[in-house]
């Protein structure tokens, strides 16, 4: 049975999950401010640029309640920021409250805060108290903070199997491997990312929107690899409805929704890539194909998860071969109707 702390920190990490999709490159945060046993103000940082979760927290306290904020206890998922960003320290804005206690669930990683928050709010005489249900709390940003320590987007594999581990016909042709329903989870999956990322062949062969139809959502920045610029415009992901980055060899140029960006050529693809996208700020990535294309990361050991959906009703003849998984774990797996879904995290 979770104690009455844990809760309010289970609603602060609920809260801020609202926020999902939204609020990158910042991180999702909630928080709750307690009187008693009674919560008087709650908010999360619904988008990027907005005000963040303290601020809409302590805002959304009513007129009543008000004289009570300074006797009260402020939870909150991610340690308080203490630099001007977009919007105020919110660490300032609790020491001007007068709010007596704060109860941190993770501290922020960022070079610009990273323990300073904290620091700025004890020497105002502020009670802190760190690590309530921090693993939770580091999981909500599991790829805020893998864009802060790895220098890198959170890479996340996705990709569609026949029983018998294929992912596509000998030739190519098109062929519907997953059922609706898991095309719905998939589309709720890409609301959840910075963005997308399809290799020349996926693109050209399947023309795939990259989009989020049928859920809803923000659509990802769609990324496509395509080194010798061989790939018509006649393609969906060059509609220019959504950001699209095209990763080349040869090209750097932006115009309007669509930027073609330059990679060297005297470094290795995916290192190139990765650090193409810290410096565009691209905090994760959902790795939709093909087959080349993730194996390739997974023999690099550059990923983070791998999201296997398997139709146990289809049988591929002569099919091409699924990626093959080295150093991850099965983390859990789902049923959609025919379709069982895996969840790999890398060991």
């Amino acid at each position: 049975m979770q104690s009455l702390p844990e809760s309010y920190m289970h609603r602060c990490i609920e809260l801020a999950s609202l926020g999902a999709g939204y609020t990158a490159p910042n991180p999702m945060v909630g928080a709750v401010l307690v009187y008693g046993d009674r919560i008087i103000g709650e908010g999360y940082h619904a988008v990027y640029g907005g005000p963040h979760a303290e601020v809409v927290c302590i805002g959304s306290v009513k007129a009543v309640d008000q004289p009570l904020i300074a006797r009260s206890t402020l939870y909150v998922s991610l340690e308080p920021c203490a630099h001007f960003g977009k919007t105020p320290p919110c660490a300032d804005l609790i020491i001007d409250k007068g709010i007596p206690r704060v109860v941190i669930g993770c501290r922020d990683p960022f070079v610009q805060v990273n323990g300073r928050g904290i620091d700025k709010l004890k020497a105002a005489g502020v009670e802190v108290t760190e690590g309530l249900l921090e693993t939770a709390c580091r999981e909500l940003n599991k790829r805020f903070f893998c864009f802060q320590s790895e220098k890198r987007p959170y890479i996340i594999l996705k990709w569609a199997q026949s029983l018998n581990g294929c992912t596509a016909k000998g030739d190519y042709s098109r062929v519907q491997i997953s059922n609706p329903f898991s095309n719905r989870l998939v589309h709720r999956w890409r609301a959840q990312e910075a963005s997308i990322l399809v290799g020349t062949n996926t693109a050209l062969l399947d023309d795939p929107a990259l989009s989020v139809r049928h859920w809803s959502g923000p659509n990802p920045i769609r990324l496509v690899l395509d080194l010798g610029l061989r790939l018509p415009h006649s393609l969906q992901v060059f509609d220019r409805r959504i950001k699209t980055i095209v990763f080349n060899r040869q090209l750097h140029r932006e115009e309007d929704n669509l930027v073609h960006y330059r990679l060297p050529t005297n470094t290795p693809l995916l290192e190139s890539l990765m650090a193409a996208l810290y410096e565009l700020k691209i905090q994760s990535v959902l790795v939709e194909g093909g087959t080349k294309l993730h194996q390739t990361f997974l023999n690099g050991a550059l990923w983070d998860e791998v999201r296997v959906i398997e139709n146990d009703q289809l049988f591929l003849e002569d099919g091409i071969k699924a990626p093959v998984i080295s150093a991850g774990s099965l983390q859990g797996k789902d049923r959609l109707q025919s379709d069982q879904i895996y969840y790999f995290k890398k060991s």
